[in-house]
């Protein structure tokens, strides 16, 4: 029970550090899997502070600024984007994830008018994980459910924690009567299963999505950083309700990526996040698609 308030603490303050961004950048970028339309949005842009209280919280600042440095990138941040994927499948409007939402400076909406689409033609939300990177735009400024026509699928485990995190309480009575649980390894709509990825939360999944010989697989969190998660996935992060079951889930999602060399959507990876991991050496590298 303390290790579970520990870390609802650490998301509650990092969450409020979402607000504090500045939006960059695309709104959209649309592409094809097979005969399925996918859209990512872009929902903000984040810079996580080079502390040691988040990511590289076993291995402290200067570990992480060499991992940084050697990649040309800042040392003093460590840049996340938040981002959710759309799947238009005939009749059905499918989006992965809903971004932090408006009360938080999310620009989901925004992106998701811009890329065409209106709330009410969402017809199901899949969430990967109950942060509330991914679940706050489910509720308008207004606390109303965002998207008023969708079933929204979330694992049990996932569902059941949510309902015992006192700042959650608002939105998960306000999107209860739209709520569908499945377990973590379950198809939750044709072309679609969901793939247990342990460690994150109590039952954080990623989404495979299949159209005929392609795929593309949403990691949620397995990976946060295009840069540090890749270059040294064995360091622990801070949002991971289990931290060694969070780096095994990592090690080994990573490598296989690599070998089978299966297309991804990264939400935290630089927008849009899709594109493959490579083996570099010890470590993997992130190769956006064009």
């Amino acid at each position: 029970m303390i290790k579970k308030l520990l870390v609802s603490a650490l998301f509650a303050a990092s969450y409020s550090a979402f607000a504090l961004a500045d939006n960059a950048g695309a709104a959209f970028k649309t592409f094809p899997l097979g005969k399925l339309e996918l859209t990512a949005l872009h929902d903000k842009n984040n810079a996580l502070p080079n502390d040691g209280k988040v990511m590289g919280v076993d291995v402290g600042e200067k570990a992480v600024a060499e991992v940084l440095s050697a990649a040309g990138a800042p040392t003093d941040n460590i840049k996340l984007s938040v981002d959710a994927l759309l799947v238009k499948d005939g009749s059905k409007v499918i989006l992965l994830d809903t971004g932090l939402g408006p009360n938080a400076q999310g620009q989901l909406i925004s992106s998701l008018a811009k890329a065409g689409y209106k709330p009410e033609q969402i017809t199901d939300v899949l969430i990967t994980h109950v942060h509330g990177d991914h679940v706050g735009g489910l509720l308008t400024a207004g606390g109303k459910p965002a998207f008023p026509h969708a079933t929204v699928q979330i694992s049990a485990p996932d569902w059941a924690w949510l309902q015992t995190l006192p700042k959650m309480k608002a939105l998960a009575e306000a999107i209860q009567p739209q709520v569908k649980t499945f377990k973590p390894g379950d198809q939750v709509l044709p072309g679609i299963t969901s793939v247990p990825l342990p460690g994150h939360t109590p039952g954080h999944v990623g989404y495979q999505i299949v159209s005929g010989k392609q795929r593309l697989l949403d990691i949620g969190d397995s990976a946060h950083s295009s840069i540090v998660s890749l270059t040294k996935p064995e360091w622990a992060i801070a949002y991971d309700n289990d931290r060694q079951e969070g780096i095994a889930n990592r090690k080994a999602l990573l490598a296989k990526l690599a070998a089978d060399r299966e297309l991804i959507f990264a939400p935290h990876f630089p927008f849009p996040g899709v594109g493959h991991i490579v083996a570099k050496g010890d470590h993997y590298v992130f190769q956006p698609t064009e």
